[in-house]
C-alpha cells in the first residue's frame, strides 16, 4: 500500500472512504488499556486507522501467487466432509445418521470422542510439503484451530489441544518445521472465534425416537465426570464453549428443531457470546500465543473483518508489532473477509470460494478446496474433485486480477492424501514446471483478460461459474514479457483481441513463444493477434504464450 492516511489518501476516492470509519476507533483504543498482558507493543495501535497507516503488502506475498493449505483436524476422522462437529448433533442430518451408526448416540459419544480418534498415524509432513512445493506452492498454511475448538498446537491457554488429545503431537509446529526446511513461507488459520455459536447444537437433544428429549454430551458433562477416563483433568465445557443458546425442552419435530437452530445459533456472527466476554479474551490470548510460538508469515482469520470487534483489532496490532520485532517491518499477511472500505487497506481481503470480475488495485486472495474443506471419502469414490486443469484455470484467472490462490488438499484423519489427490498435484507440478514463469513473480497487465465467460462477484459462488473456453484469455507480465493464458487449449486458431493494432497501436510484437513448445508463427491486424497452436501435449491444458516486443508492458 502506497502513502499514508493523510495527504495521499485525501485525493483517492477508495481511500477517502477509509476516513469515515476512523471515529469508531476510539473504542478500540480504550480496549487496549484493558488488554491482557503479553501482547506485543509497537507503533501499530488497535484501530483501523493505525492498521491502514502502517500496513504494506509484502513483496513475498505478491510474488508467491499459490499457497497450499492443510485444512486438517479431527473433523477429518469420519471422512464425511464439512462441519461434522455441528451436524452430528442435528437429528435428521446425514452426519447425525452416520455418527449414530458408526460411533453411537451423541448423548454418549460426542465430538470429544471424535477428537480422541484423530491419530495422524500415516502423516508424513516432509513428503507432503515436498509434493506441494513441486505443485507450485510458495507458502503453506496449517489449520491451527477450527470451529470444533481443538487447538492443533502446543496451546498455553487452552487445554483441549493436540498434544493432550488426538495425535498427541504439535501439529502446527511439525508443519512449520517441514515448511521452513523446504524454503516456503509458513502460515496458520484460526477459525475458533465461531466455535461458541457453532457448537450450540451439542447442547440439544433428539426431537423424536427412542432417545427423545435426552440431552447430548455437552449439556451434561463436567470436568469431574472425567475422573478415571481418558479425558481426566479436561473440562468438556471448555471444549464445547458453554451453553449460550441452549434449545428449550419440548420441541417435538426435527423440522421445528432445525428451524430453531437456524434462527438462533446458526447465524454467522462476529460478536462474543451473550454475557461471556471472557470467551473473546481467551481467544485473544490463544491467538497471541500462536503468533509468539510459531512466528507465522501468514495468518488467516475465518471472519468478516475481525473477530470480536476491538479484540480482533488488538490481535491484528499484536501480529503486526511482532512482525516489526521479527523483521524490522511488517512483512506478514493477515487475511479476513467482506472488508468494508475503512478496513480495505489494513488487511488482505480473502474471498472464500469466490470470483471477481475485475482487476483489484491491491493484492487479495481467494481460498478454495479441491473437494470439501474436511476430507469426504465420497469425493474420491464419485471422482468429484476439482481437476488439475480447473485448479490452473482458477490460478490464472486470480493472478491476472492481482490475487493469490490458497488451495486446500483434504487429508483423512490418518494424515495421508489419496491417490486422486496425488494425481491432481502431480499434474499441477507438470504444468508449473513448464509454465511457472507466467505466474510466480508476475504482475497484472493493463487488462486482466477477455472472453465470453462472465463471473459473478462475491463469496461462495463457485458453483455458479460456467466452464471456461479457449476464448477466455488471461494476461500477466513478468520481467518485461507479456503472457497470454487461454483457459482451454484452442482446437483452432487463437485470436487475441486485446493485442490487435486497433487497441494496442503503439506496440510492436516481435516474437510469440509457446512455453514448452517453441516459437509460433503469428499475424496481427486491427482485430487482434492471430496464432495457430499445435495440439496439446505434456500437461495438455492452459497453454501459455510468451509475447515479446516493444510497448507491450
Amino acid at each position: 500500500m502506497a502513502g499514508s492516511i493523510t495527504s495521499s489518501m485525501a485525493g483517492d476516492p477508495s481511500r477517502r472512504a477509509v476516513l469515515a470509519g476512523m471515529a469508531a476507533s476510539a473504542f478500540a483504543h480504550r480496549a487496549l488499556a484493558q488488554s491482557p498482558m503479553g501482547l506485543a507493543r509497537g507503533p501499530v495501535q488497535p484501530s483501523w486507522s493505525s492498521l491502514v497507516e502502517h500496513y504494506r503488502y509484502p513483496d513475498w506475498f505478491r510474488d508467491a501467487k499459490l499457497g497450499l493449505w492443510s485444512h486438517w483436524g479431527p473433523q477429518s476422522v469420519p471422512e464425511q466432509g464439512d462441519w461434522y462437529g455441528r451436524f452430528m448433533y442435528m437429528q435428521g442430518h446425514p452426519m447425525y445418521e452416520h455418527h449414530l451408526k458408526t460411533y453411537g448416540h451423541p448423548s454418549e459419544a460426542g465430538m470429544m470422542e471424535i477428537q480422541r480418534r484423530w491419530t495422524a498415524e500415516r502423516w508424513d509432513p516432509d513428503a507432503l510439503i515436498a509434493r506441494y512445493k513441486r505443485a507450485g506452492a510458495r507458502y503453506f498454511v496449517s489449520l491451527a484451530c477450527h470451529h470444533d475448538n481443538l487447538d492443533c498446537y502446543d496451546s498455553r491457554y487452552h487445554a483441549w489441544n493436540s498434544l493432550r488429545v488426538g495425535p498427541k503431537k504439535d501439529v502446527v509446529g511439525i508443519w512449520a518445521g517441514a515448511t521452513r526446511r523446504a524454503g516456503l513461507k509458513f502460515g496458520v488459520s484460526n477459525h475458533a472465534a465461531h466455535a461458541w455459536h457453532w457448537y450450540q447444537t451439542a447442547y440439544g437433544y433428539d426431537a423424536v425416537g427412542p432417545r427423545q428429549g435426552v440431552r447430548y454430551d455437552a449439556f451434561r458433562l463436567r470436568q469431574a465426570d472425567g475422573r478415571g477416563r481418558w479425558w481426566e483433568g479436561l473440562d468438556p465445557q471448555q471444549l464445547y464453549t458453554g451453553g449460550h443458546l441452549v434449545i428449550p425442552d419440548g420441541i417435538g419435530s426435527v423440522a421445528e428443531m432445525n428451524a430453531w437452530h437456524d434462527r438462533h445459533d446458526g447465524q454467522w456472527v462476529e460478536t462474543a457470546p451473550p454475557g461471556d466476554t471472557a470467551y473473546a479474551m481467551r481467544w485473544l490470548l490463544r491467538q497471541a500465543d500462536l503468533m509468539e510460538k510459531y512466528r507465522p508469515d501468514f495468518c488467516y482469520f475465518d471472519d468478516y473483518e475481525l473477530p470480536f470487534g476491538p479484540i480482533g483489532l488488538q490481535a491484528a496490532a499484536d501480529y503486526y508489532n511482532r512482525s516489526i520485532a521479527w523483521h524490522g517491518k511488517i512483512d506478514v499477511v493477515l487475511t479476513a473477509k467482506q472488508l468494508k472500505p475503512y478496513a480495505r487497506f489494513g488487511l488482505v481481503q480473502d474471498v472464500e470460494r469466490g470470483f471477481t470480475d475485475h482487476r483489484w488495485d491491491e493484492p487479495w486472495q481467494t481460498d478454495t478446496c479441491i473437494g470439501d474443506w474436511f476430507y469426504n471419502v465420497a469425493r474420491l469414490n464419485d471422482k468429484s474433485y476439482k481437476t488439475a486443469e480447473q485448479v490452473i484455470q482458477r490460478l490464472a484467472d486470480v493472478v491476472s486480477k492481482n490475487g493469490n490462490l490458497l488451495l486446500s488438499i483434504p487429508q483423512p484423519g490418518d494424515g495421508s492424501i489419496d491417490r486422486e489427490e496425488e494425481k491432481i498435484l502431480d499434474d499441477m507440478a507438470a504444468w508449473v514446471a513448464v509454465n511457472g514463469e507466467a505466474i510466480f513473480g508476475s504482475r497484472p497487465w493493463r487488462v486482466y483478460g477477455e472472453g465470453p465467460t462472465r463471473l459473478q462477484v462475491g463469496m461462495q459462488n463457485e458453483q455458479s461459474a460456467g466452464a471456461f473456453t479457449a476464448q477466455d484469455i488471461r494476461f500477466t507480465t513478468n520481467s518485461g514479457a507479456l503472457y497470454a493464458l487461454p483457459l482451454r487449449w484452442p482446437t483452432r486458431r487463437l485470436s487475441i483481441a486485446a493485442l490487435g493494432t486497433d487497441r494496442l497501436r503503439e506496440a510492436v510484437i516481435e516474437r510469440v513463444t509457446l512455453l514448452g513448445g517453441g516459437t509460433l508463427a503469428h499475424r496481427r491486424d486491427g482485430a487482434g493477434l492471430h496464432v495457430d497452436l499445435p495440439p496439446p501435449g505434456g500437461s495438455g491444458f492452459v497453454p501459455v504464450l510468451r509475447i515479446d516486443g516493444r510497448g507491450l508492458v
